[in-house]
């Protein structure tokens, strides 16, 4: 199952759980963290990607998970109006993503939206069973924020999805491959996802730098 059978209706979720900020999709999430300046992160408007570009997928007898990491330097290489829905959610929940991870003593948590779609009626899932691998690090999830209210029942409906933000320990690193496990199911899908952010990265530069040059009347 990809992420993209999750796309339709956690955009959806997005869309209902998100508040409007006062200039959506332009300003940097607001919750503490020591972040790359704004001259480090790519301009905002010019992604092309859809969330199953960038999503990592797994796949159980009973539902399928879907993981999207809402780091501003990747999720601004989405097209701008997922971007736009994924920052304006970032910012509603902005304090309790902070007090969340302050309960943990971590400054700088790593953010991720999970899916749980269902397969079959009656899905059972088990939210702090998503692990992530990486730097010869085990990562279990430090916090779990339910966008969808389905998401506290732990079990789907076919065809149903819950949704979380999902924060994890500072030590993950985007910028390198990690596994994601869910009960002894894995997946490297991040090392090939990385490939595909350093293309998107490219061309969202050169289209910005094209922008930029002044027009020949």
């Amino acid at each position: 199952m990809s992420f993209v059978r999750c796309r339709l209706t956690l955009s959806k979720a997005l869309l209902a759980c998100a508040i409007v900020a006062a200039h959506p999709g332009c300003a940097t999430a607001q919750y503490p963290q020591a972040g790359p300046t704004d001259d480090d992160l790519p301009p905002v408007g010019y992604g092309t990607l859809g969330q199953d570009d960038i999503g990592i997928s797994l796949r159980t007898e009973s539902f399928s998970v879907g993981v999207l990491p809402l780091e501003e330097r990747i999720i601004r290489l989405l097209a701008p109006d997922t971007y736009a829905s994924m920052h304006r959610l970032l910012e509603s929940r902005s304090s309790e993503i902070a007090s969340t991870a302050s309960r943990y003593g971590v400054r700088e948590p790593m953010v991720f939206l999970v899916s749980f779609y269902g397969r079959e009626a009656r899905a059972r899932f088990d939210p702090e069973a998503l692990t992530i691998t990486g730097q010869n690090r085990l990562f279990r999830p430090i916090g779990i924020l339910p966008v969808s209210p389905a998401f506290g029942d732990r079990q789907l409906n076919q065809r149903e999805t819950a949704t979380a933000i999902y924060l994890y320990e500072s030590g993950i690193r985007l910028a390198d491959p990690f596994t994601l496990s869910y009960n002894g199911i894995s997946s490297d899908q991040w090392e090939r996802t990385l490939r595909v952010l350093e293309r998107e990265r490219a061309a969202v530069e050169t289209r910005a730098a094209a922008a930029r040059k002044p027009r020949m009347k």
